[in-house]
């Protein structure tokens, strides 16, 4: 069976600015997104970059949700319903809509998300509970008072070397404001089913929306790999679908023109005209998730926020000085184990200096392979 990367982020090479000298930006404009998708006005800020420099980023603030955005369905309540989509890894690879045929398919490779009656294991990654049985279909609970805050620089600088997407890494923000994020953990890795729905979204443990997928184009994806489903939203395969990180724009699979998107790069990217005038641009793929693989720009730090008290970006996650808060990579690896971060770190703690990886695993019902894989690796010393 296939393995997903885990959340951490790598550094890939690519082409710096110096190789690109004719390069224009098309700077992010919060003009281009919906009036809507804000909470409060966007605000220039100064920001630091990771690549240790300075810039001005605009500081977006959004809702939880999208007013009038159409969400679901996720998990089905039983086999003989039709919920949202997954794209399953394992043997018999490709995108499915969760219903009786893949959830019976499923079983035959030994993961059950059914009992006896054909009615579907369900549990909130929110709740601050582990799942109680083995394989469950995840689905969180929106909270209507969280707002997301995110930094994207004003004027891209592609970087050095490309920043690779794992699991769950930050992609960007879609043009209504919804946050994107790259492929959501798998089946494989925690055992458990963090159900998208048709559109290719989820909530968060945090309660807010999320995309794993551009899903202004995801009827393309559907064709490609054969699963008919009815996304709400209009589709457009030559439309800009949002902004990355890194501040550049990211467009369907098809350029403006309609024609298919020549000499892309390893981050599905390439240099040219588009309707934001002249610019390096990412495009989506024909097959799921149909997201960038890496970002060719340099992001900035600290560059995403909740109010939620768990989740990604969460608050409660902050890290308040040495040896205090939340250790960096935590958020991520409760996200791919499908747990909040207090289990998490609760499960971690010990009598000892080196927490029971597998007594953790089993308090948490995750493997404790899947609990190794998501963990941030230690740093390495020099000896």
């Amino acid at each position: 069976m296939s393995q997903r990367p885990v959340g951490r982020l790598i550094l890939l090479p690519i082409l710096s600015m110096a190789t690109i000298p004719m390069l224009v930006s098309a700077h992010v404009d919060p003009t281009k997104f919906t009036p809507s998708a804000f909470v409060e006005k966007p605000a220039v800020v100064e920001c630091n970059l990771e690549d240790g420099s300075s810039a001005q980023c605009y500081k977006f603030t959004v809702a939880y949700q999208p007013e009038g955005l159409e969400i679901g369905p996720f998990c089905p309540s039983n086999i003989d319903e039709k919920g949202g989509i997954w794209d399953w890894d394992g043997e018999k690879a490709g995108l499915y809509r969760l219903d009786r045929d893949f959830f019976e398919m499923l079983a035959d490779q030994g993961y059950r998300f059914y009992d006896k009656d054909g009615r579907i294991v369900i549990s909130d990654p929110g709740s601050g509970q582990p799942p109680e049985a083995d394989h469950t279909c995840l689905m969180a609970t929106p909270d209507k008072d969280v707002t997301i805050t995110m930094l994207l620089p004003i004027e891209p600088r592609m970087a050095e070397k490309a920043l690779s997407l794992g699991t769950v890494a930050k992609v960007g923000v879609a043009l209504d404001g919804v946050p994107i994020f790259a492929d959501a953990p798998s089946v494989l890795d925690t055992g458990h089913l963090p159900a998208l729905d048709v559109c290719g979204g989820h909530i968060d443990p945090g309660g807010w929306y999320h995309w794993h997928a551009t899903s202004t184009d995801i009827a393309t994806v559907e064709k490609t790999e054969g699963v008919a489903v009815n996304c709400a939203l209009a589709q457009d395969a030559t439309a800009a679908f949002g902004f990355a990180f890194d501040g550049f724009p990211m467009f369907g699979s098809l350029e403006a023109d309609g024609s298919k998107p020549e000499g892309l790069d390893k981050c599905h990217g390439h240099m040219g005209e588009t309707r934001l005038g002249k610019t390096y641009h990412y495009h989506a793929s024909t097959e799921f998730p149909n997201l960038p693989t890496c970002l060719s720009g340099v992001v900035a730090e600290n560059n995403f926020s909740t109010t939620s008290s768990t989740g990604i970006g969460s608050q409660g996650n902050a890290r308040r000085g040495p040896g205090q808060g939340m250790p960096p990579g935590f958020e991520e690896a409760a996200q791919i184990l499908g747990v909040s971060t207090e289990d998490l770190m609760n499960a971690l703690k010990g009598n000892g200096q080196r927490p029971n990886i597998a007594a953790a695993a089993e308090k948490l019902g995750v493997t404790e392979k899947a609990l190794r894989s998501a963990l941030p690796q230690p740093p390495q010393h020099a000896r």
